[in-house]
C-alpha cells in the first residue's frame, strides 16, 4: 500500500450518460469504491451544461461550475474526470489545466488522446501525476490495462480487432435480417447505439482513434492517428452477406496495427470458425499477438454507461492505491516518434469484389481483362440467376494482391460501361485464433 493521501477528492466535468452514472456509482457505492480504492474516494464538484437535468441523484450538496476548467483549478481537487468528448475545445483546455496544475486525469475522451496524447502525457509526466484512459478503448474490455500491464512483456507483433460496438451490431443486424444499411442505422438511432449523427461511428473514426492509442502504446510511439488508412461500412450492402457466408467469411469493421507497417481500419472478411467473427452485436473484441504469449483475445461491452463507468472506476481505484504509469507504456522521451515511423504499406492479401453489372454476353471478358492488365489472379467467381437487360452482382475473390494494385483496378472497372455502381471491394483477413 503507498497511499500518499486518505482522501481523494474528485471532479467530473460532463453529466451526460456516462458521467452521470460514474456519479452515481460514487454516490451511492462509495464505501465499497473507497475500500477498493485504499482512500476515501469523495466527489466534490461537477460541471455541466444544464444545472436543472434529472439525473436520477441528488448532486445539490456538490460544487457545480459551468466553466469546466473553473473546477480545474480549484485548490481542494485531487482528480478531475474527462467525460466532456470531443478532441478540441472545453475538453482539451479542462484536461490541459488539471495536469498542469498537479491533478490526476481520468477521460474516456479517445479523440483527445488519438490527437494531443503526446502533448497531454508529456504535461502529466512534467506534473508528476496520472493520465489514465482505459474507458477510451472498448469499454468494459480492460484492454489498456491488458496491454500495458498484463502483457508488458511481450514483443508485439500485431493489435487486431473490433473496436466499434455501433458498427458491429449494423453488420450483425444486415447479416442476420438482410436489411439495408440505412434501415438498420435508423433502427440503431432509435435504440441509442449510433448517434444522431452517426460519421464517426460508421466512417470508422471513432474505431481508428482507438487503434491509434492501442498501437501506440504496443510499439511504444507516440499517437499519430494521421497515419492510419480509415474505410467504413457504408458501402456494404445485404448482398454482400449473402456471399460472404456462401465463400465461409463473414463481414466485420476491424481495425489492424502492426510494427513498421500503415495502421487500417477496414471492413473486411474473417473465416467463419475465427474467434473474432463470431464476436456479434454490440460486443468489442481485440487480439493481441506477440512474444512469448502468442495470440490472446478479450471480449466484452465496448459501450454504454455501465461499461464505460465500470472503466472509469477501475482508473479512479488505480489512482487511489498510487498504480501510476506513463500513459503509454514509457517516458514520453523513450518513445520512437509515430508521425517519423517509416511505414509501409501492409501484406499482400485476397480480396472480396463485387461488381453491379449488365447481365449481358461479354461482361466477364471485359472484367476479366482489366484483372489481367493489372496482373490481379481471381481465385472464385459467382454470379449467381440470370436478369437480361437488368444489373446483377457480379462477386468473385481474388488471390493476394497489394492494395494499390487492386484499387487502380476498381478505377478501371468503375469506368466500364457494363458496371452500373461503384465497386465495392474488402480485404480478406486470417487470424491466429479459430476453432
Amino acid at each position: 500500500m503507498n497511499n500518499q493521501k486518505s482522501i481523494m477528492n474528485v471532479g467530473i466535468a460532463g453529466l451526460g450518460v456516462v458521467g452521470g452514472e460514474v456519479a452515481r456509482q460514487l454516490m451511492t457505492r462509495g464505501d465499497a469504491l473507497s475500500f477498493a480504492a485504499g482512500c476515501k474516494l469523495n466527489l466534490t464538484a461537477v460541471s455541466a451544461r444544464n444545472r436543472d437535468a434529472d439525473r436520477g441523484i441528488d448532486l445539490s450538496s456538490l460544487q457545480w461550475f459551468d466553466n469546466a476548467e473553473d473546477m480545474a483549478k480549484i485548490d481542494d481537487l485531487d482528480i478531475v474526470v474527462e467525460m466532456i468528448g470531443g478532441s478540441e475545445g472545453v475538453a482539451l483546455d479542462l484536461v490541459r489545466t488539471a495536469l498542469s496544475r498537479g491533478k490526476h486525469v481520468v477521460t474516456a475522451n479517445k479523440a483527445m488522446l488519438a490527437h494531443h496524447g503526446t502533448e497531454l502525457a508529456k504535461i502529466a509526466e512534467e506534473n508528476n501525476v496520472g493520465l489514465l484512459f482505459e474507458a477510451a478503448v472498448a469499454g468494459g474490455i480492460p484492454a489498456i490495462k491488458t496491454l500495458r500491464e498484463g502483457l508488458a512483456g511481450n514483443d508485439f507483433t500485431r493489435v487486431y480487432g473490433i473496436l466499434n460496438g455501433t458498427c458491429n451490431y449494423i453488420l450483425s443486424r444486415m447479416e442476420k435480417t438482410g436489411e439495408p444499411f440505412e434501415d438498420v442505422l435508423a433502427d440503431a438511432q432509435r435504440l441509442g447505439y449510433a448517434e444522431a449523427e452517426p460519421s464517426f461511428d460508421v466512417d470508422g473514426i471513432d474505431a481508428a482513434h482507438k487503434l491509434t492509442i492501442l498501437g501506440a502504446i504496443a510499439f511504444a510511439q507516440t499517437p499519430d492517428f494521421d497515419a492510419v488508412s480509415i474505410q467504413g461500412i457504408r458501402d456494404v450492402a445485404a448482398v454482400d452477406f449473402a456471399y460472404a457466408n456462401q465463400l465461409g467469411y463473414r463481414i466485420k469493421l476491424v481495425g489492424v496495427a502492426e510494427p513498421g507497417v500503415a495502421p487500417r481500419m477496414q471492413t473486411c472478411l474473417l473465416p467463419l470458425n475465427s474467434q473474432l467473427a463470431k464476436v456479434n452485436g454490440v460486443l468489442n473484441a481485440v487480439e493481441f499477438h506477440g512474444t512469448p504469449i502468442g495470440s490472446t483475445l478479450s471480449v466484452g461491452p465496448g459501450a454504454g454507461a455501465g461499461a464505460t463507468a465500470s472503466a472509469v472506476l477501475a482508473d479512479l481505484i488505480d489512482i487511489g492505491h498510487g498504480r501510476l504509469t506513463y500513459p503509454f507504456g514509457r517516458p514520453i522521451a523513450a518513445l520512437a516518434d509515430g508521425s517519423a515511423v517509416e511505414r509501409r504499406p501492409g501484406d499482400d492479401t485476397p480480396f472480396y469484389v463485387r461488381l453491379m453489372v449488365i447481365d449481358q454476353p461479354g461482361v466477364l471478358a471485359e472484367v476479366t481483362k482489366v484483372l489481367q492488365e493489372h496482373d490481379i489472379s481471381v481465385e472464385s467467381l459467382l454470379q449467381q440467376g440470370r436478369a437480361p437487360d437488368d444489373v446483377v452482382p457480379l462477386v468473385m475473390t481474388t488471390h493476394e494482391t497489394a492494395q494499390t494494385s487492386l484499387e487502380s483496378a476498381l478505377a478501371a472497372m468503375a469506368e466500364l460501361a457494363c458496371v452500373r455502381a461503384k465497386p465495392v471491394a474488402m480485404p480478406i483477413l486470417f487470424d491466429d485464433l479459430e476453432g
